[in-house]
């Protein structure tokens, strides 16, 4: 077996792992995960999955890593192309919306759920997602700063105010479809993001006015 060739079943092997973790903890929660179940789930040892990661936090760690992979797939890079300010928070909150209620991860927002289970219990893997919301919170603030001083939004508008009103619609949502069913909470959510936003034009010209933002935003 070529050098080159182990590389590649080693990083396949670990991307398995990780996908498969990934669907457990969205649904289980990070503590949920288990070397011994991983490794019953996908045919392998539990030396050979702990030897990709060297400790269940690290896991966990890597888990986290690859829900923002998805996360940034589905919901930011939809909005890259649109103008900056108005026109992509409106992309990013549909994508949002979508996301929920498509069900991406099979227990719902992966990063709300991690953090009701780590709010209260400090160490690495809740500052993992204490980061990740704060660099989301700051790219949806970002954009809404530029609407307000582009004249899209109201002069008076608070850009941390109505970024915290569509962090709790967003939550709200989930809340909805993971623990209620309700098949009306997208189309509740999407008004209330009408509400706030405000209905977009017929023409909005999204385009892109500015270079693409760095990959560390939104979803490192």
């Amino acid at each position: 077996m070529s050098p080159r060739k182990s590389v590649a079943e080693a990083l396949s092997t670990r991307a398995a792992i990780l996908d498969r973790s990934v669907a457990i903890a969205s649904a289980e929660g990070l503590e949920g995960l288990t070397i011994g179940r991983l490794a019953g789930d996908l045919g392998m040892s539990k030396a050979g999955v702990l030897g990709h990661f060297g400790s269940k936090e690290a896991l966990q760690l890597a888990v986290l890593a690859r829900a923002g992979e998805v996360f940034r797939a589905e919901v930011w890079e939809p909005a890259i192309p649109a103008a900056p300010g108005l026109a992509r928070l409106r992309v990013l909150c549909e994508a949002w919306i979508s996301y929920l209620e498509r069900e991406v991860f099979p227990g719902g927002c992966f990063f709300v759920a991690a953090a009701h289970e780590f709010d209260g219990r400090p160490g690495p893997v809740r500052d993992a997602v204490e980061s990740r919301f704060d660099a989301w919170r700051g790219r949806l603030r970002k954009e809404a700063g530029r609407a307000v001083d582009a004249g899209e939004l109201p002069e008076r508008t608070d850009p941390g105010q109505l970024v915290f009103d569509l962090l709790g619609t967003a939550m709200a949502l989930n809340h909805a479809i993971q623990l209620h069913r309700d098949p009306r909470a997208p189309e509740l959510a999407r008004r209330t993001v009408q509400a706030r936003l405000g209905r977009p034009a017929a023409a909005t010209g999204q385009v892109r006015r500015d270079p693409p933002e760095p990959a560390t935003d939104p979803a490192r």
